[in-house]
């Protein structure tokens, strides 16, 4: 971006008070102001920008080419409005601080406001417009408030000191419009080279989240802030997302492991088993509703053993998990014996 030294004059006189732009001349300006110092300062770092009055009792440099946005706004809050404005005068001290830089390489320029009618003949403001030339000074004019009456005279002022497209007049009429929105369009903040940094077409959405950072740096950082942790934080649930699918995918996809072929008794008495024992391994069978639950799937399945004459404790040895050692398991057993016998014995 260009690196420059700019001076910017504003207009104090009389005519300031008007309101026909919102809420006074001066006000509007203020901001205006605010808006250049931002624009030339965001686009090179290393940029300067001073501000001068020209009414009053004599044009007075109030703040020397700084950086410090401070400084510019405390100088905007001391101006008093007063007296006729002198826009030769004003000039001249103006490129005579420039004149003054520290850094050399810095490009000159001088931006005035004028919202007060212009005393100087036209003559002689051909004359100091080409004296700005030869010393490579470029110009920018924001014409306001009376603009019907100054426009041909600031006009000739612009065609005089231009060089290759480096001054320009911008010219605002009254209306419920803010004249610092309506300078961001302009080449006042877009630059000779048509664009600005942080700045847009129109309006307070030309900012970045609608704040202007000069304004109120640290709101601006912590959005900046808030927006970047909220698309890590985006990002890291996209990516866990994508993690968390690829052993969901596999595990739908398994193919279901084969059973050992087993005959209809056998399962049904299982079955059976496992309505009575549980599926929980770690559970003791220590009540008696489960030994009464045991003791009825083993009467079921006698039923089948003695259909095929095969031994009970054959048929429940041969079953996946069912230990024919377990107390439990032989007691019941032998309850089974004595009712069979019992049985028997009535017959």
């Amino acid at each position: 971006m260009v690196l420059e030294a700019s001076m910017i004059v504003v207009d104090n006189s009389e005519w300031m008070r008007n309101g026909d732009y919102s809420p006074t001349r001066l006000v509007a300006q203020n901001e205006a102001v605010n808006l250049v110092f931002s624009s030339k300062t965001q686009a090179n770092p290393e940029s300067t920008v001073g501000l001068m009055t020209m009414a009053g009792k004599s044009p007075e440099v109030l703040v020397t080419l700084t950086s410090d946005v401070g400084r510019i706004l405390s100088a905007l809050h001391g101006v008093r409005v007063g007296g006729e404005s002198d826009l030769l005068t004003g000039i001249q001290i103006a490129q005579l601080a420039l004149k003054h830089r520290q850094n050399k390489n810095q490009r000159q320029r001088i931006i005035v406001f004028v919202g007060s009618p212009v005393e100087t003949d036209e003559r002689t403001l051909i004359r100091l417009a080409k004296k700005m030339k030869k010393n490579n000074v470029a110009v920018d004019i924001v014409n306001f408030g009376e603009e019907a009456s100054n426009t041909s005279k600031l006009e000739a002022f612009i065609n005089s000191v231009n060089n290759s497209d480096n001054s320009h007049l911008v010219t605002i009429p009254p209306g419920p419009h803010l004249l610092s929105d309506m300078l961001i369009s302009t080449p006042i903040i877009s630059g000779e080279e048509g664009s600005s940094a942080n700045f847009g077409s129109s309006g307070g959405g030309a900012f970045e989240f609608g704040i202007d950072p000069s304004l109120d740096p640290e709101l601006a950082l912590a959005l900046r802030i808030s927006m970047e942790e909220e698309k890590a934080r985006q990002e890291a649930e996209a990516a866990k997302k994508g993690e968390s699918s690829a052993p969901t995918a596999a595990s739908s996809t398994s193919m279901p492991v084969d059973q050992p072929h087993m005959s209809d008794e056998d399962a049904e008495l299982q079955a059976a088993l496992a309505m009575s024992m549980g599926q929980d391994e770690d559970t003791e069978m220590g009540d008696s509703n489960d030994q009464d639950e045991l003791q009825k799937a083993l009467a079921l399945s006698m039923n089948d053993a003695q259909s095929n004459d095969a031994s009970m404790s054959d048929i429940l040895g041969s079953l996946p998990g069912v230990d024919t050692n377990d107390p439990r398991f032989k007691e019941a057993l032998e309850e089974m014996e004595k009712s069979k016998d019992k049985a028997k014995d009535k017959k």
